[in-house]
């Protein structure tokens, strides 16, 4: 007895499937040929086929396409408004600095106690770096859009209202926990997206316009506006405003339960809250990275912080050209971020951010040894140029050696040493200058970036998967 094979072929449009059925005795079912594989470039894993019997529904270790910049549409608002939020945490950090000489004299405080507000941010960072874990789980992003705007809300309000010394150190560790709260929410998000490198470097390069701007601004408004110090903040709650506007509405659908089911498929155990924490605090890379924002920040916050104060006292530059060349630090940092973006996503974090810290050390070098202020100038601003990417080139290193569900742990934590650098660092300079003189702060930061290239060359090689 002899068996008729037939093959239909249905016509369908163009990039579609072609669906084969083999008819016999005891076929009652097909299989699809998918499209070709260069049309799933996007996607981390191979679509379920289903045969009909399952109810379309997709196996339990089936992946989601990888997010881009403008795919869901909805991520072109959410990282509008995420730049935003950046933005105005580089405001709030840089004006302190700018505003330092005026708040001595309204509080009548040396110098010393007036600095203790440059400490008191790594309190909030070293808080939302343990709980950002539990925040998302039980919140989702949207948790994060609204406690961060609203903690820079209260924190512009108290100090535009001119309050007591001690209510503005308060300030700071509340705003700290804001800030924490984004950086490891925005920045755990991007690094799983499409071309995350790119994107991570205008995300960070908003906070340098920010740094940039927002001491420009306030000095003016002081300078030639004379208003007092603490109108600055009344433009800062109108911004913050815009944020948590915008932020409450583009992430109001990204609730904790999404989060938990993104999430559902990389570890069926990990849906505890908190349990993220403690396995990302057991891996080697956490350390390495926390490691690495915390000598970064002290690079970046101390550099910037004191570069006017040796230019005027050690380059003996004018007042006008040392601001210019605080600044060229900053527009340096924002372009740096934005361009050699593209070049670290071409050729990889390793190699590039390796040849960028080879860069620094020696211009870091001839800051140092040349005693010329145009010659500080140029290689202050080539700094901030080539630390810029690194930053976000260590976050992009760390979202690819770990896996996807301790990303916002790792990183919240890693930011949260980071803060702290930041603000130790400065703290330190100040604390040494004021019996040695400004120019500890050259071989201060030539050891800084002396140990960033060190933990940079100890982070384990990324593994090509198939």
């Amino acid at each position: 007895m002899s068996t008729t094979t037939t093959v239909e072929v249905e016509t369908q449009p163009a990039g579609e499937n072609i669906e084969l059925r083999h008819l016999g005795p005891s076929s009652s079912s097909g299989r699809q040929i998918g499209a070709e594989s260069k049309e799933a470039s996007h996607v981390e894993a191979a679509p379920h086929v289903s045969d009909g019997g399952d109810g379309g529904e997709p196996p339990p270790d089936a992946l989601a396409e990888v997010e881009r910049w403008n795919r869901p549409v909805k991520n072109i608002g959410r990282l509008a408004f995420a730049f935003v939020s950046f933005a105005i945490a580089g405001m709030n950090d840089a004006a302190v600095g700018a505003l330092i000489p005026y708040l001595e004299e309204y509080y009548n405080l040396s110098y010393t106690v007036i600095s203790l507000i440059f400490l008191t941010p790594f309190v909030g960072y070293s808080i939302a770096g343990f709980t950002n874990a539990r925040i998302h789980v039980r919140f989702g992003q949207r948790g994060v859009a609204i406690m961060a705007p609203i903690c820079h809300l209260i924190t512009f309000a108290i100090l535009a209202s001119h309050p007591p010394y001690p209510a503005l150190v308060v300030c700071n560790a509340i705003s700290g926990f804001g800030n924490g709260l984004t950086d490891a929410c925005f920045c755990a998000w991007v690094g799983a997206m499409d071309k995350a490198n790119t994107i991570q470097g205008f995300l960070h390069s908003c906070y340098s316009l920010g740094a940039l701007f927002s001491p420009l601004i306030a000095t003016s408004m002081v300078v030639k506006g004379g208003l007092p110090w603490y109108t600055f903040y009344y433009l800062m709650i109108g911004m913050s405003g815009l944020e948590f506007a915008g932020l409450v509405m583009v992430f109001w659908d990204k609730t904790g339960a999404v989060y938990q089911e993104e999430h559902a498929h990389e570890n069926a155990d990990a849906g505890a809250a908190g349990a993220g924490t403690r396995e990302a605090m057991k891996s080697k890379v956490t350390w390495l990275c926390a490691l690495f924002f915390f000598a970064y920040m002290g690079v970046e916050v101390g550099l910037g912080g004191w570069v006017v104060t040796f230019m005027l006292r050690v380059r003996h530059a004018s007042a006008y050209a040392s601001g210019i060349s605080g600044s060229g630090f900053w527009a340096g940092m924002a372009l740096g971020r934005a361009v050699l973006g593209f070049v670290t996503e071409r050729f990889g974090e390793r190699l590039c951010l390796s040849i960028y810290l080879g860069i620094c050390l020696g211009l870091q070098l001839l800051f140092w040894l040349v005693p010329q202020f145009v010659v500080s100038a140029v290689a202050v601003a080539f700094l901030g140029f080539f630390l810029g990417p690194m930053f976000p080139g260590a976050v992009m290193v760390t979202a690819k050696l770990l896996p996807k569900r301790i990303h916002v742990s790792a990183i919240g934590f890693a930011m949260a040493m980071g803060g702290t650098g930041g603000t130790v660092f400065p703290f330190i300079i100040g604390a040494i200058a004021s019996h040695k003189g400004v120019s500890v702060l050259q071989p201060i930061i030539l050891a800084l970036i002396a140990v960033i290239a060190a933990v940079w060359l100890s982070f384990p090689r990324i593994q090509k998967r198939d």
